[in-house]
This record gives C-alpha cells, sequence and structure tokens, in this order.
C-alpha cells in the first residue's frame, strides 16, 4: 500500500492526524507499506521571513480571541492523543518552504517520517521557529539526518520550486485542505480522521489491489 500525506508543517491537524494513523496501523499493520509526505503550505503568500505571530493571528483569524476559540478545539484533539500543544510558546509563524524541503531531503535518506515528527516537536511542543536555518538543522539532527549536510542543502534553496510546484498541482487536484491522504494515488481522505476510519480506506485499497 502507498499512502501520500499532504501536509503543512504548521499545521496542527497534520499533527493530530499523524499520530492517528500511526494508531491505525497499530492496530492494523500494513506489510510492504509506503508513506510519503507532501508539500502543501497553508499560506503560500506568507513572506520569506515568516510573520510575527500576534499579526499572523490577527490576519488569519480576526484576533487572538478569535484564535484562542479555534486552538481550543485543536487542544482539545491533541490532548486526547497525548499531544501537549503549547500554542502560547510560538512567538513566530513561518513561510514553511524550507522545512517542506527539509523533508523531500529526508525522503531520501529514509528518514522523512521521522523528520516531520522533529518539526512538529519544534513548532508546536517548544513554539521554534521552523523557519530559522539552525532550527530546521537542529531538526535534521534529531531526526537522524547527518546536520552538516542537511545545512548544506537548505543553504543551496535547491528543490524550493519543486515544492512551490507540488503545493500548486495539490490546488489543481482539488486539495483545499490538510491533511489530505491518498491511498493508492486513487481514494483520497481529508481530514484528521479517526483510527476506524483511516482503517476503513486500508481495507477499500487492499481490496482494489486484489
Amino acid at each position: 500500500m502507498e499512502i501520500d500525506i499532504y501536509s503543512d508543517t504548521i499545521c496542527p491537524w497534520c499533527f493530530i492526524g499523524k499520530r492517528r494513523l500511526e494508531r491505525a496501523l497499530i492496530e492494523r499493520p500494513q506489510a510492504d507499506l509506503t508513506i510519503r509526505w507532501r508539500a502543501f503550505q497553508l499560506n503560500p503568500d506568507m513572506p520569506a521571513g515568516g510573520m510575527e505571530r500576534g499579526h499572523y493571528l490577527e490576519t488569519k483569524f480576526g484576533g487572538e480571541e478569535n484564535a484562542k476559540a479555534v486552538y481550543a478545539q485543536v487542544s482539545a484533539a491533541g490532548e486526547s492523543e497525548g499531544i501537549p500543544f503549547a500554542f502560547d510558546k510560538i512567538a513566530r509563524t513561518p513561510n514553511t518552504v524550507n522545512s517542506h524541503r527539509l523533508i523531500r531531503y529526508a525522503r531520501q535518506q529514509g528518514r522523512q517520517d521521522e523528520t516531520v515528527q522533529a518539526l512538529f516537536d519544534a513548532y508546536f511542543l517548544r513554539g521554534e521557529d521552523i523557519g530559522n536555518m539552525d532550527i530546521l538543522t537542529a531538526a535534521a539532527r534529531a531526526a537522524g539526518l547527518g546536520g552538516d549536510a542537511a545545512r548544506d542543502f537548505l543553504d543551496s534553496g535547491d528543490e524550493a520550486e519543486v515544492i512551490r510546484d507540488e503545493d500548486a498541482q495539490a490546488r489543481q487536484a482539488g486539495i483545499a485542505g490538510v491533511p489530505c491522504f491518498i491511498f493508492n494515488g486513487k481514494y483520497a481522505l481529508s481530514g484528521a480522521q479517526s483510527p476506524e476510519v483511516l482503517i476503513q480506506l486500508f481495507d477499500l485499497a487492499l481490496q482494489d489491489r486484489e
């Protein structure tokens, strides 16, 4: 089975969706499983240097009070999955192109899942700016990638246009929000669905293959 996951590194529901997929795979392990993390930007027009968090919340949600209502729901869902979101620690909302570049680089090293997790941990649990090259390099090391080699890749600017193209292609395909799980290139499931729903898609994809 192949699962392509369209996700953004600053999307809390993507973190929750990852955790629920992991639970589904514990309950229903899949032999010969390939998971590919794909790029999607919640804020494709974000300045390269990111944006101060308060300004972002004002722009995105109309202010901190509206944002608190939205994030209260996210925090409750995260708590149910053992994810202690620390939104209050986030001082800056980054442009995510470079974090997606790092994930793409990690695919070549067979460490993509670990890299996605390291980025989620850095941003959502510690409030770190994952648009910062030093933070991205530290995430690469935490994921088991060679820090120096990863930094050289990040500094090169390689794959930036590939990331933007992948994001554009996702939108052209009708993906408007993330996470979005594509099973065997055919069946799409949008949102941080429960393990029970994910398992139903496992079965559907396997039946189709058979």
